[in-house]
């Protein structure tokens, strides 16, 4: 075959070729890389904000203290639940100056709070005057959002799931609707209390299509609530030292402490622990 002869034009041509295409390879592989950036940011855009806030963006803590005992029970629920995920609770108790919202942490900055519950209503006719800042900080920094009705036993239970959602407005990625029950009625029977809390779930639980949580102290559900809501998402209060909320009850949260200190706030919250990984507690949240 004989040899193909280049002319100046040719070689010019494909060197002009060559070129564009050199230079059309280098802007796919850096666009590649730029998505790749981009995506990777996205992915890491709370980790980043957290640890940023933890290290560059200061907070001025006070110097809050727990008794030697109860430090050592927080610390050893703690340590036996490295594999659970951490939330904490609040209501108007806790000031808005008191939380820097964008690094919550606790076990010496090593443990994220990945959720908050806040208070929404209470009775016939309160709501918690800290609830609406509280639930937009929690979405603007990321945190599972829940919010709670205080339920007052002898107060009518229509009434009072219409005051929770005329207040509470939960969206795709919130927990389910949350009802906080601790006292005991004085003008019904602890029968007719049970008939009214009922009334006040099924209510909820047909706008949102979810069981409500119920949460309650650990006492309070066994000698009052257990085998009436077995079928519900258990949240129990106990604060002694025991291994678990409950030695015989399935829970899903355990507010293990009302003196929990958390980087970042500056006065004593609940802390609870969810009995799963936070892929799992996302699985709990409404769609």
């Amino acid at each position: 075959m004989p040899s193909r002869k280049y002319t100046k034009k040719t070689a010019k041509s494909l060197h002009k070729t060559r070129k564009k295409n050199y230079f059309f390879r280098r802007k796919v592989v850096l666009a590649i890389l730029i998505i790749a950036l981009i995506g990777t940011g996205l992915y890491l855009k709370q980790s980043v904000n957290y640890y940023y806030a933890l290290y560059f963006n200061r907070f001025i803590h006070k110097k809050l203290h727990n008794s030697e005992n109860e430090t050592l029970r927080i610390q050893r629920i703690i340590s036996s639940n490295l594999d659970k995920t951490y939330g904490f609770d609040i209501s108007h108790y806790q000031n808005r100056e008191d939380i820097k919202w964008d690094s919550l942490s606790i076990g010496n900055k090593t443990i994220p709070l990945e959720f908050v519950v806040m208070r929404a209503t209470m009775g016939n006719r309160n709501a918690d005057k800290h609830f609406d800042d509280f639930w937009g900080q929690a979405k603007k920094n990321n945190l599972i959002r829940g919010a709670y009705h205080f339920y007052r036993a002898d107060e009518d239970p229509v009434i009072q799931a219409n005051n929770y959602l005329d207040n509470v407005k939960l969206e795709s990625g919130d927990l389910p609707p949350i009802l906080d029950i601790e006292k005991i009625p004085k003008r019904k029977t602890n029968k007719k209390l049970i008939e009214d809390l009922k009334v006040w779930c099924k209510i909820i639980e047909e706008t949102y299509g979810k069981k409500p949580i119920i949460y309650t102290y650990y006492h309070y559900y066994k000698d009052f609530l257990k085998g009436e809501f077995d079928d519900y998402p258990l949240w129990l209060a106990n604060y002694n030292d025991v291994p678990a909320p409950s030695p015989d009850a399935e829970w899903n949260l355990w507010q293990f402490t009302e003196n929990g200190i958390v980087h970042g706030i500056n006065t004593k919250v609940d802390l609870d622990i969810y009995n799963g990984s936070v892929w799992s507690l996302k699985r709990l949240t409404i769609d």
